[in-house]
């Protein structure tokens, strides 16, 4: 088999899981699906931004970068 550049994809099986917000939390959630509405012209569901969220979060979160290495 070559050596190719690419590796192997990585398992993109999503993973559902279900979580419960304290009602503060959700409305800022709303708020923030309001508010990508207005700046990108596209409602999203908020479940659908989480993940990115999430994503966003841990990759700027440096002492967490740290601590994986």
């Amino acid at each position: 088999m070559p050596d190719l550049k690419l590796p192997k994809i990585p398992d993109r099986t999503p993973i559902k899981m279900t979580i419960q917000l304290l009602p503060e939390l959700a409305e800022a959630l709303g708020a923030y699906a309001a508010a990508y509405e207005q700046a990108y012209g596209k409602a999203e569901p908020v479940g659908e931004l989480i993940p990115f969220m999430l994503a966003a979060f841990l990759e700027s979160d440096r002492a967490f970068a740290r601590a994986q290495r």
